[in-house]
């Protein structure tokens, strides 16, 4: 973070904003077109040197306004992956289904040679996540999973802040993600424990897999958490860093209509930084009142597109929000899962 007039100015690193270059252009087929399939759509047709060539979509007969709207006019809609890959001319296959179908997709599209990005979290199992890394690593492709919170401005600035030790050492983070009850999904699929889980597998993960990115793995942990015939709508985590305080609490459990709300509260030696989606980003320090941080006004989706694709074109390895680390998130949230079921803390010390 800079000083940026009256306020502050989060200070982007290559690759978190739009790709412009000359490159050969990335043809994409997107599986999927449900709210994150359209809002991946949207954000392809804004950047350069990519298009959307197909739509696998099981509703093979959206309508010309539903492609209208999320920038797909004319895109052609297929049944199936082989059937569009045959067809058109892919070189990224984008997954933007429900989590119990992303394994299987994943390993098809790396068997046709194609470039992955998958939605979050990477799968349901330890074990389906390890046969899409070894699926990417057999068909020597790229592979980047959805963890956008990585890139999202606010959270990047926190990184920054911690990286840079200029206000000190962060010595306290709590961390929320508090939504209504989903009802949002194609065949309500993200309230169906057996797709999806619950709120600890869905939405709480973004936090976890921030968590990981920022600080490492931790020492251990002892979570509680609350659960319903949908799985943990609720789970609040504590986890042991040496010398921190950390902790983060996800939960889906508001009424419908509640709305949505993610923040941090970081603390560090000389300042604090605090954000909350509904309010913005703010930093005290010992010297000021809190000030309002700018940050890009492009949110996580666009920033977390345009580094895959800006890999892509510049044929460099994905670092951020590889399949290894996304594999990392899932396997702490499933030890979250099992402190709370038990009741018990869990060492992660090796």
């Amino acid at each position: 973070i800079s000083s940026g007039g009256n306020g502050f100015l989060w200070t982007s690193r290559p690759g978190l904003d739009s790709v412009h270059s000359s490159f050969q252009m990335q043809n994409v087929l997107l599986i999927g077109f449900g709210f994150m399939g359209r809002t991946h759509a949207g954000i392809y047709a804004r950047l350069p040197d990519v298009r959307v060539t197909g739509i696998v979509d099981n509703n093979g007969k959206l309508s010309e306004s539903i492609l209208n709207e999320n920038h797909a006019t004319g895109v052609p809609v297929f049944a199936d992956l082989a059937s569009a890959v045959s067809a058109v001319d892919v070189s990224v296959v984008d997954i933007c289904l429900p989590t119990d179908l992303h394994c299987g997709i994943a390993q098809a599209a790396f068997a046709a040679g194609k470039h992955v990005f998958c939605e979050k979290p990477i799968a349901l199992k330890r074990e389906e996540a390890t046969l899409m890394i070894e699926a990417a690593r057999r068909a020597d492709r790229q592979f980047m999973v959805g963890h956008c919170i990585r890139f999202w401005p606010e959270y990047v600035a926190l990184r920054e802040m911690t990286d840079s030790g200029a206000h000190g050492r962060l010595v306290s983070l709590s961390m929320i993600r508090r939504t209504g009850r989903p009802n949002y999904s194609v065949g309500d699929w993200v309230n169906q424990p057996e797709r999806c889980r619950g709120a600890a597998l869905d939405l709480h993960i973004h936090d976890v897999d921030f968590l990981l990115h920022l600080l490492g793995h931790p020492e251990g942990l002892v979570s509680q958490g609350l659960r319903d015939e949908t799985g943990w709508n609720t789970i609040s985590t504590q986890y042991a860093y040496a010398g921190r305080r950390v902790t983060a609490e996800g939960g889906w459990n508001y009424p419908s209509s509640w709305g949505f709300q993610m923040g941090f509260s970081a603390v560090f030696e000389r300042a604090a930084l605090d954000y909350d989606s509904r309010q913005g980003l703010f930093l005290t320090t010992e010297n000021s009142e809190p000030v309002r941080v700018s940050v890009s006004s492009l949110d996580g989706y666009h920033h977390e597109l345009a580094y895959f694709i800006g890999c892509l074109e510049r044929g460099e390895p994905v670092t951020i929000s590889t399949g290894a680390q996304a594999a990392a998130s899932l396997d702490l949230v499933l030890t979250e899962i099992e402190s709370a079921s038990h009741g018990q803390p869990i060492s992660l010390s090796t």
